[in-house]
């Protein structure tokens, strides 16, 4: 798969946050965007995924050199942010079993293997909404590692993770980010360690 930014440019009001970006992603690839805060990371990385739409210039997804429409895109790519809602009124179980019946779990894991691997075993049958910060972070990021998906959208992934969550998210990404399209929107090193190339937003200004 591979995605094509075509003078992607993106305003709020009368202010523009980035402008006229022409790049291109394409499986196997790792990418980090950076910047500062308030730079647009995060709003590049929803218009990639095609859950926003840039304020001028288009994004264009292909398969093997043929157009994919954006609606036919979903199924292809995974996506982890910070505020991103999960069902809180599900177990973690049931959550997973959910999510997981729309994108197939990676070849040869099931929902029992990911909440070991998560180390969440012994609260799988809680409510999501019972767990704290760490842990629900820890559910984002399995949502979306461990779908059977080729591209890998990630927004500060580290986000309410302890030290060993961040060691477990290093482990994820060594084990299960390769032979995939990773980007990831991030100010830390640690999240974005096995990125080979970088996008500065502040170079579209």
């Amino acid at each position: 798969m591979k995605i094509s930014l075509e003078h992607i440019s993106k305003r709020f009001q009368k202010h523009w946050i980035f402008k006229d970006i022409n790049y291109s992603f394409a499986v196997p690839q790792a990418i980090a965007i950076l910047g500062p805060n308030g730079c647009g990371k995060s709003t590049l990385l929803r218009i990639i995924a095609g859950m926003q739409a840039p304020s001028i210039g288009k994004v264009n997804f292909y398969n093997n050199d043929i157009a994919v429409p954006v609606n036919e895109v979903f199924s292809n790519v995974s996506f982890c942010a910070p505020g991103m809602e999960v069902v809180e009124e599900l177990t973690l179980r049931e959550f997973f079993d959910f999510h997981f019946s729309f994108k197939p779990t990676l070849p040869y894991l099931t929902t029992d293997d990911i909440i070991k691997l998560i180390g969440l075993k012994d609260a799988a049958d809680k409510p999501i909404g019972d767990y704290s910060s760490g842990m629900k972070q820890r559910v984002k990021l399995a949502q979306a590692i461990f779908a059977d998906t080729s591209i890998l959208l990630l927004d500060e992934p580290c986000t309410n993770l302890d030290q060993q969550g961040i060691e477990q998210y290093r482990e994820w990404i060594e084990q299960y980010g390769t032979d995939r399209l990773v980007i990831v929107a991030s100010n830390d090193a640690r999240e974005y360690f096995f990125c080979t190339e970088q996008l500065e937003i502040e170079k579209y200004k």
